[in-house]
């Protein structure tokens, strides 16, 4: 497979993850936990991406907390592109921080955004997509969005609306929506021009850079003035006082909505329609269906114990490991044990465990997250 010598993934990997408590801590987060297989989401994540970029063009962008584990999960990476920010700021400042140190490095440098915790079933066209993306972010000022063929009404995923075919295999993108209501996302679909946002961009650095000084002048400068100490030993100290001045925003507000909003014609923002198996485990309850749909067990339940029993039990996501599980009557139910902490709620109340994430931290039980 042909590959760009000036491609450079950088992973975002500094979200807590809360909604996967108690699995997930501030130190053990989403994206460094096996939740499909042997390898932790993290390290899936740079597998998929190694037969496209050598080790070192790869950039990791994360926080205090989580920077020694994802070291330890990830030998093969450089660590010094293994940034731990001072303070959150979203995915803008992140991916612009990267843009901004990469065209110091590289003027021709081409960047993939990727989150840190997503699946892809299928790997080879997931390369083959992001080849073709990244020829199309190289030939100019263009921004290139993977958007994912939706298979039913979600509410929980931003959407895409494409226009006009171009470059062969990509559409203009007229608009960026937040996350639709139930009868919106029906509309989107039966409208069949309408994808999810995966949430992974690709991009020239100077493409980059260009947009944050139009769209965020603020952030972009106190950006350029961080990455003008890179290598020196002033670089850690300007890092630590100028970014958490930065705008807390998302990339998608911060730049692609106003893009957007000039006509698809002059945003020059296009999207790759996607088939590669994509899904955001977002919560446990994604984490279900999405091992239900692998395994395919009769009853719809998934346990992980080292034994189990179940009577009149379905549709169940259980995790206890080293304990044997009986299931009798129930249904619908997520129960997570780890050493200090119990999880009981139900499928449909799932995406709510954040709040107790929340409810911990407004108490000061630093143990439990």
């Amino acid at each position: 497979m042909k590959t760009n010598p000036h491609f450079y993934p950088v992973i975002l990997a500094g979200g807590r993850g809360t909604r996967f408590w108690p699995l997930s801590r501030k130190r053990r987060a989403k994206q460094l936990l096996a939740l499909d297989g042997k390898q932790t989401m993290i390290q899936q994540t740079v597998a998929r991406l190694a037969p496209l970029a050598a080790p070192g063009r790869f950039w990791v962008i994360t926080n205090d907390d989580l920077r020694p584990a994802i070291l330890r999960q990830l030998p093969e990476l450089p660590a010094k592109q293994t940034i731990a920010e001072p303070a959150g700021r979203n995915t803008a400042p992140a991916i612009g921080l990267a843009a901004f140190l990469l065209l110091r490095h590289d003027p021709e440098a081409v960047l993939g955004l990727f989150p840190s915790d997503h699946v892809i079933a299928d790997s080879a066209e997931f390369r083959a997509t992001l080849g073709r993306g990244i020829e199309i972010a190289a030939a100019g000022e263009n921004i290139v969005v993977l958007g994912i063929r939706p298979t039913r009404p979600e509410t929980g995923y931003g959407y895409i609306e494409a226009g006009a075919p171009d470059h062969d295999s990509s559409l203009r993108v007229r608009r960026f929506t937040e996350k639709p209501d139930l009868a919106t996302a029906k509309q989107f679909l039966d409208a069949g021009n309408y994808f999810w946002n995966s949430g992974m961009f690709l991009w020239r650095a100077d493409t980059l850079a260009n947009a944050l000084r139009e769209y965020l002048p603020n952030t972009a400068s106190l950006l350029e003035k961080i990455a003008a100490t890179r290598g020196t030993r002033r670089f850690a100290d300007t890092f630590r006082k100028l970014y958490p001045k930065c705008e807390n925003i998302s990339v998608d507000y911060a730049i692609l909505e106003p893009r957007s909003a000039k006509g698809e014609a002059q945003s020059r923002i296009f999207c790759l329609p996607s088939d590669f198996g994509w899904s955001d485990l977002g919560s446990w309850t994604t984490l279900h269906e999405h091992h239900v749909a692998k395994a395919k067990p009769a009853d719809g339940s998934l346990v992980s114990a080292s034994g189990s029993f179940a009577l009149n039990a379905k549709n169940n996501y259980v995790h206890a490991p080293g304990k044997f599980v009986a299931l009798v009557g129930v249904s619908n139910l997520v129960i997570v044990e780890t050493g200090d902490a119990l999880l009981v709620t139900t499928l449909d109340q799932s995406q709510d465990v954040g709040k107790v994430v929340k409810h911990l931290d407004e108490k000061k039980l630093k143990k439990l997250v």
